[in-house]
């Protein structure tokens, strides 16, 4: 093990973290998966302390959202902040299942259109309260969105200067606009990533993908647009998408508008639905009436339901999770720049 590791399991161990196994490591420091007597199996992110501002806001940003929208069953959950001499913890829920990325690179997968609505519908939900925080989640990609469980990583508040910088594999996901020095970036900006990302389950691969800032941004240029691809054959689907990865940011519409577009609210759309997603909203309803207080309003809606048997399917999971319930897919990863 490496001297930084043992370092850090010590770190934990004076916390009453028992340490797991290392989940991944960045600029900032090393995220482990860990168990704590009160906590049960959680995922810590030990930060170094030159870090440490940056951090901070990552919490600042948490607290805001959580107080903000309580529950939000699409938003992670932060747990708590340990000051530490050498390094601070911060502590959330483990994305324990695989990230839609999965189902992007693998054609076989076919998702039915009830799977998609409903999947579509619960990214949308989660940045319609996201924004509605005030911040942005920039930017989401098919990698940062899990089921289940999710961290979003760095919150960035809606800013009013252009920065230029982004993360590595997030290219393909960033709108026109951050391609132009004179735009300030918004909020519009994750709607044109969540386009993105619908635009490759359906088609497993992205409209536009160069090799580095500069190419992309000059194919964006001569573009002036997405394309409708032959893959995608529903016309109130595409009308969506369209309006989703509209260029002209003050043309894109909001989570808001897109949660009430026809492919969602039409007679055809609502009754999309499986028997599964029926019977487990059902059981939610009946869980809330015999007082199971964590049950949402997501969770009795049929047309928010992934059912976990059609998701463990396609993403391939040799075990169930969480029987007679649904998965959830969060969003991971917001910048602070």
């Amino acid at each position: 093990m490496q001297t930084l590791e043992i370092f850090y399991e010590h770190v934990m161990r004076m916390e009453r973290f028992i340490p797991i196994r290392p989940l991944g490591n960045g600029s900032f420091g090393i995220f482990y998966l860990v168990f704590h007597i009160e906590l049960g199996i959680v995922a810590v992110k030990l930060i170094q302390k030159y870090k440490y501002d940056k951090h901070e806001r990552e919490w600042e940003s948490a607290i805001q959202i959580t107080n903000k929208q309580h529950s939000s069953p699409f938003i992670l959950k932060y747990k708590r902040y340990d000051y530490n001499r050498s390094c601070d913890i911060i502590t959330m829920e483990y994305a324990n299942i695989k990230t839609l990325e999965i189902i992007a690179k693998q054609p076989q997968i076919l998702l039915p259109s009830y799977t998609l609505h409903a999947l579509m519908k619960q990214i949308l939900q989660g940045i319609k309260s996201f924004h509605s925080s005030g911040l942005i989640h920039r930017p989401p990609g098919s990698g940062r969105v899990y089921v289940k469980i999710s961290d979003f990583g760095l919150a960035k508040q809606e800013d009013t200067i252009y920065e230029q910088t982004y993360i590595k594999g997030t290219l393909p996901y960033q709108a026109p606009e951050l391609f132009n020095k004179k735009i300030n970036s918004t909020q519009i900006v994750d709607i044109y990533a969540s386009g993105i990302i619908f635009f490759r389950l359906l088609t497993r691969r992205y409209p536009v993908n160069e090799r580095n800032f500069k190419e992309q941004g000059k194919k964006i240029v001569q573009l002036k647009g997405i394309k409708r691809p032959t893959e995608i054959k529903d016309d109130i689907l595409w009308d969506l998408l369209s309006q989703l990865l509209e260029f002209d940011p003050d043309k894109r519409i909001t989570a808001a508008e897109a949660l009430q577009h026809p492919y969602f609210t039409s007679p055809e759309a609502k009754n999309d639905i499986s028997k599964e997603q029926q019977e487990l909203a059902q059981q939610a309803a009946d869980a809330e009436l015999e007082g199971d207080s964590s049950i949402t309003e997501f969770d009795k809606d049929p047309t928010f339901i992934v059912a976990e048997s059609k998701a463990r399917k396609n993403l391939k999971l040799k075990r169930k999770i969480n029987p007679n319930q649904f998965m959830k897919f969060k969003i991971n990863n917001v910048k602070i720049l």
